[in-house]
């Protein structure tokens, strides 16, 4: 029987939904000004439309670092299950066009219905699924509900939990432990993650590791790195990869006030509809710049300071054109990036104050010598200039990059195996 705790927390959340609707399409076409696709596929989000497949592996991944990090698990169920078909599900157009440009000739991708009783219980009806595998957190009550009473069983994969996002879930503590004792394994990546999600309910943890060491940097996109590298010419090449709002600002201004002329900054927006907002803060900066779209292949010119990456999918070619590193996202308090795919490559990484998304990862790449953490744009432009200015420090720190990402990988076959198929 629910207890009342529980029957108040669902009804909190029920109430939260309700407020909630009459905004999504308000939201969906405010996003959609800027970001085209956020005004297509609305069926698909109350869980209409055509039937995608049935009895497919079903993958959940909210966006594009969740669905990249999703790449070995699909590559190691694929070789385990060669004729099961797979669905994929996100959240975002970014998220969709990364699954398409990665798994689209082999899987069915569709936006996942919005987190109401009726499209879940009508998506889980219509597709079927053999199971669902939610990657780092996604814990829907509706969706895992559904899947329950579809028989649908639900593994929670390279789950992740900050201590920020343990309190969040604690403020619903019976229906987070409902949710959570619903799902049939629960892969963590950290002794710490695990930890989290046992204090909330979860009865069946394991911990495998983080899937994105798994990531192997592409050989097509390596040399597509050497080759803009010897395009720009013999600069030192500073990459500010994966920025967010409010960080662009400052990296600029500290560049602006303290980098030598011959000093090249490649600034690569998480984001691809911010790439206009971005160009316009870099022309308020004064600096010469240059998009990459438009570069095409002639020679860039030595009185450009900053080159704008506006384009998707080709991160680990920045990463084999840069010298020195900075992953985005660390200098406001958003939780920062994935800074392993750096690592891999090689190179010597700089992160600012706020990775609590990436809190084990972090820890671990600073205690070898990968990474180094910088209190704010100021001091990021110091390391990083000293960093460009001492070849062997750079050769340290990168080797120790390679030999930490090495280390630490093998979580896909220890997930998969885990997978109830």
């Amino acid at each position: 029987m629910p207890t009342l705790r529980l029957l108040f927390d669902w009804s909190l959340y029920r109430l939260a939904l309700l407020l909630a609707a009459p905004l999504i399409p308000l939201r969906l076409l405010w996003r959609g000004r800027r970001e085209r696709g956020y005004l297509q596929h609305w069926g698909e989000r109350l869980a209409h439309g055509p039937v995608p497949v049935t009895g497919a592996l079903w993958i959940h991944a909210v966006s594009v670092g969740e669905m990249r990090a999703a790449q070995p698990l699909i590559q190691a169920l694929r070789d385990a299950h060669p004729d099961a078909p797979l669905l994929l599900t996100c959240m975002t157009p970014t998220g969709r066009a990364t699954a398409e440009s990665l798994y689209g000739s082999f899987a069915r991708i569709v936006y996942l219905p919005y987190d109401y009783a009726g499209s879940m219980r009508r998506f889980m009806r219509r597709v079927r699924p053999r199971v669902g595998i939610l990657m780092e957190t996604e814990l829907w009550p509706n969706l895992i509900h559904a899947a329950a009473r579809g028989q649908v069983p639900i593994v929670l994969a390279n789950a992740r939990l900050s201590e920020r996002s343990a309190r969040g879930y604690a403020r619903l503590p019976a229906l987070t432990r409902a949710c959570l004792q619903r799902i049939a394994v629960v892969a963590a990546q950290s002794d710490a993650d695990a930890e989290r999600l046992r204090t909330l309910g979860a009865p069946a943890v394991h911990v495998t590791g983080n899937l994105k060491f798994d990531i192997a940097p592409p050989d097509a996109l390596l040399a597509r790195g050497a080759a803009w590298k010897a395009q720009w010419g013999s600069r030192p090449v500073l990459l500010a990869a994966s920025t967010r709002e409010g960080e662009e600002a400052p990296l600029l201004r500290a560049f602006a006030e303290t980098a030598p002329d011959d000093v090249l900054l490649v600034l690569v927006p998480r984001h691809p509809q911010r790439f206009d907002a971005v160009a316009a803060l870099i022309e308020a900066a004064g600096l010469a710049y240059r998009r990459r779209s438009a570069l095409g292949e002639a020679p860039l010119d030595s009185r450009t300071r900053v080159l704008l990456g506006d384009s998707l999918g080709e991160l680990f070619a920045y990463y084999a054109a840069c010298d020195v590193a900075f992953v985005g996202g660390s200098l406001v308090p958003l939780g920062g990036q994935n800074l392993i795919e750096a690592a891999s490559v090689g190179r010597p990484v700089l992160v600012g104050p706020h990775t609590f998304n990436f809190e084990e990862a972090t820890r671990l790449a600073i205690e070898t010598g990968a990474v180094r953490r910088v209190d704010d744009a100021t001091a990021l432009m110091h390391d990083a200039l000293a960093l460009l200015g001492d070849a062997p420090a750079r050769a340290r720190m990168g080797e120790a990059g390679q030999a930490f990402a090495a280390r630490h990988r093998g979580a896909a076959a220890r997930v998969a195996r885990l997978v109830p198929v």
